[in-house]
């Protein structure tokens, strides 16, 4: 067995999940719609490659809290070396530094300046990875285990109280219709700047909490599975997690509805208890069964998910594809995606190759 330290099935499983951020859910429905249109497979992998639109679940709905909780894993192994070693004010100062950092990305990310001042997004996806992952590592540095649980269990309980019982001018209590809700309604009054949903955001300020809760899921599979378990053991318990949090999301799903766009508490148990499986499979896998060549290619981009999400989204990939391939007849159009998704690709394993690891 590997030390703990160094899961290659964490990287391969968020190099996984970044694939699917960075253009392979576009390229794989455009050669689908190519090869197999009107087929019922491919009716199927579009509605799974789409964000439900509000009550619901998705595979696309999971990629997003599954970088969060592998976000959990990553610190439940950085972080106690980085105590012992430098103390807990150090480990705080980089938590927060992080944050900052990817704060700001996020900001530059959404467009920056260029509209002015009342035209910044404050908050999006980069934001709340920095803010949930650093509230959830401080957590962690001062709690045990049975703490941190405790934590989700208030984080979420609590959330679904305030959605449940505080009435919102309007609508009530209760009522989660989009912008009828406490959340959409929090944003509205209180969010700065622009926002991804009209007057409210997805990635919103009160939504936060439960993400929170998300990240702080993570870390507590990343204590199990650093942990003195057998590795078998350490499966099963991956796997049992995620099948009970994925049952008790449902159980809560008609209270508490699944959704992605407030984070609800029955979302994050759905998201978390798959992210859970996920985890527990490719552990399996990797790193107890030693099967790893196939994870190569999702290793690379593991190793940079930061930087290559920004180069992403600058549209750096795509201006560069577009450029090469130019505007393709009708019957090879299909191709202009994967040549995108290619030239990340071919970036990621340049930058593994060469040992350049941009960490924030």
């Amino acid at each position: 067995m590997n030390s703990p330290a160094r899961l290659h099935s964490l990287d391969a499983l968020r190099g996984f999940d970044m694939c699917w951020i960075l253009g392979l859910g576009g390229a794989l429905n455009a050669l689908l719609a190519r090869f197999a249109p009107g087929s019922a497979i491919t009716g199927i992998i579009d509605t799974q490659l789409e964000h439900v639109a509000w009550e619901g679940f998705r595979f696309y709905d999971l990629i997003f809290p599954l970088f969060l909780f592998i976000a959990g894993v990553s610190m439940a192994i950085a972080l106690p070396r980085r105590l012992e070693k430098e103390g807990r004010a150090a480990a705080v100062r980089h938590l927060l530094a992080r944050a900052l950092i990817l704060v700001l990305l996020g900001v530059f990310f959404s467009g920056g300046l260029k509209d002015g001042w009342e035209k910044i997004r404050w908050l999006g996806v980069l934001q709340r990875i920095g803010i949930a992952s650093a509230a959830a590592g401080m957590l962690s540095l001062w709690l045990g285990w049975r703490a941190l649980v405790a934590a989700v269990v208030v984080l979420l309980g609590g959330y679904g109280l305030l959605l449940g019982l505080v009435p919102v001018p309007g609508f009530g209590a209760g009522d989660l219709a989009e912008g009828h809700n406490l959340t959409n309604y929090l944003d509205s009054l209180w969010l700065p700047g622009r926002k991804y949903d009209g007057d409210h955001d997805p990635e919103g300020l009160l939504s936060t909490l439960p993400a929170i809760a998300t990240a702080l899921l993570g870390i507590l599979a990343g204590k199990w599975l650093t942990g003195a378990a057998p590795p078998a053991r350490k499966v099963l318990g991956l796997l049992g997690a995620g099948a009970v949090l994925i049952a008790l999301g449902w159980a809560w799903h008609p209270f508490f509805p699944v959704i992605k766009k407030i984070w609800s508490s029955s979302f994050v148990l759905v998201a978390g208890g798959w992210s859970a499986v996920l985890l527990g499979v490719f552990y399996a896998i990797v790193d107890v069964q030693r099967f790893r060549r196939w994870t190569i290619p999702f290793v690379w981009v593991g190793a940079n998910p930061i930087a290559l999400y920004v180069c992403a989204g600058l549209g750096f990939f795509r201006t560069i594809g577009e450029r090469l391939v130019g505007h393709p007849p009708k019957d090879w159009a299909w191709m202009s995606p994967w040549v995108s998704f290619a030239l990340m690709m071919m970036l990621a394993r340049w930058l593994y190759k060469r040992g350049i690891f941009i960490k924030v």
